[in-house]
């Protein structure tokens, strides 16, 4: 078996923009040697081309693995369609050059028999150069709308008829989550197994929420079935970080905002913290609301729970949503874990609360050109915070259970991050995401760098956060 690696590199007489406007348009017939194309989806919702060339009867299938709109980078892999090739995976990049010019840079390895990997090869550079020139008229073609994501329009604000309610699991530790339910007709009060409802039209939905709690049927304009998509806070929030999401999202599925143990309205547990702690909530929120099936979005200290949460349960996730963080200090050494924990406690330790040294947090938190009212909302939830909570949080952040294995994960995962933030910057997550997209047995990654907003980027720029989120939640099966 031999491996090849071929790369060919060429100048574009358009703005990045306007070429990475046809390259991203991963089903689309703007390669001249392609006669026919059509898309298709995967098992788990991924993008799959298929297609015919002029002149031959194969139909070949590629399916996307990775994308950025950020960074003007999509990778795909071979499916079907070439004779006797083991793998197949290329990588295209659109970068600025020059006088408003574009450098288009496609790479691909190639694993086959030494008998044909010569002409896979061969065959390979030819399709690339065609490819490129091609790009030179295709991004000539007057395009009048801004390039907004993948969506049309402005999908991705709150939808009018989504209302959020809250629901209290009584049992210890209690946990309160926010919903997003449609608008209900009137019925009685109480719900069902342990949990009651609060909030504007409470009631009706207490009702419509069959046992157990909100589980197949009704649902407003939801589908019917096992999905649930839960929100996770950072370790400075609470789920009122999520009101932005959670009237986005539950026009298309059913969704909740978690607070974690200790924050909000849920309880402490009877001892320290530990992230199989979170895991066991999130399976206990899962049981009680009748999901069987799971998209969990989180942000900083959230997003190292959903990800610790889907290494220990993968089959259970449909995709998995990564903003301000992933790996936490799961990769860091004692030293850095004892040194982040201990900073972090001086405050704490001189007597002070959360709402003492809230504007300071802000501060790092928040964009330079973050508005007054973004800001309130950070100061808010950082100042809600009880000291034992925060104690609990830093204390359970710093004592990482394992280093990530990602190739475990099986599921589409979105990767987001502010451009001005301080905690996770993009490189991190960057790299991060590559490392997925290396690691993942079939990747389907997204990453994108949401412009002008810090570090819990949902919060300040909801309507940029949103837009990548429900194009994964869309396309779900």
């Amino acid at each position: 078996m031999g491996r090849e690696i071929i790369q060919l590199q060429g100048h574009v007489p358009h703005a990045p923009e306007d070429v990475w406007r046809v390259v991203r348009d991963f089903s689309g017939a703007w390669h001249p040697w392609v006669a026919t194309i059509r898309e298709e989806r995967g098992a788990k919702g991924a993008r799959i081309r298929a297609f015919t060339v002029a002149g031959e009867d194969t139909t070949y299938r590629e399916q996307l693995t990775y994308s950025s709109d950020s960074d003007r980078v999509l990778g795909y892999t071979h499916l079907e369609g070439i004779r006797d090739c083991e793998a197949y995976d290329a990588r295209v990049t659109v970068s600025p050059a020059e006088a408003g010019r574009s450098v288009v840079g496609w790479t691909a390895t190639v694993r086959a028999p030494t008998g044909r990997l010569g002409a896979i090869c061969e065959g390979t550079k030819r399709v690339f150069e065609a490819g490129i020139a091609a790009l030179g008229d295709a991004a000539a073609i007057p395009f009048p709308r801004p390039l907004r994501s993948g969506r049309e329009g402005d999908a991705s604000g709150p939808d009018a008829g989504v209302r959020l309610e809250t629901l209290v699991f009584d049992d210890l530790p209690r946990l309160a989550l926010s919903i997003a339910a449609a608008p209900p007709p009137p019925s009685p009060t109480r719900g069902e197994g342990g949990s009651r409802l609060s909030g504007s039209g409470a009631a009706a939905s207490a009702a419509r929420l069959p046992s157990p709690l909100w589980g197949g049927e009704g649902g407003g304009r939801r589908a019917p079935g096992g999905r649930l998509c839960l929100f996770l806070h950072g370790i400075g929030g609470g789920r009122s970080n999520w009101e932005d999401q959670l009237r986005a999202v539950g026009g298309v599925m059913r969704a909740a905002a978690l607070d974690l143990l200790g924050y909000g309205d849920s309880s402490l547990g009877a001892r320290q913290s530990t992230v199989d702690d979170y895991c066991a909530d999130i399976l206990r929120v899962a049981e009680r609301l009748g999901a069987t099936r799971l998209v969990l979005v989180g942000l900083s200290y959230g997003s190292w729970i959903a990800t610790s949460f889907a290494m220990r349960h993968p089959e259970m996730l449909d995709a998995l949503v990564l903003s301000g963080g992933c790996t936490g200090m799961s990769e860091a050494g004692p030293d850095e874990r004892e040194a982040f924990r201990v900073s972090r406690e001086v405050p704490l330790t001189a007597g002070q609360t959360p709402a003492d040294f809230a504007p300071a947090v802000v501060k790092v938190l928040a964009s330079p050109g973050a508005s007054e009212a973004v800001r309130q909302r950070l100061f808010d939830s950082m100042a809600a915070i009880p000291a034992a909570t925060y104690r609990d949080a830093l204390t359970c952040f710093t004592n990482p259970l394992e280093r990530f294995d990602f190739s475990r994960l099986t599921m589409p995962v979105l990767l987001l991050t502010g451009e001005h933030d301080r905690l996770a910057p993009p490189s991190e997550i960057r790299g991060v995401a590559g490392r997925i997209w290396d690691l993942a047995p079939r990747p389907d990654v997204r990453f994108e760098v949401i412009a002008g907003a810090g570090h819990v980027c949902n919060v300040e720029a909801p309507a940029a956060y949103n837009r990548p989120l429900l194009d994964l939640l869309e396309r779900l099966p």
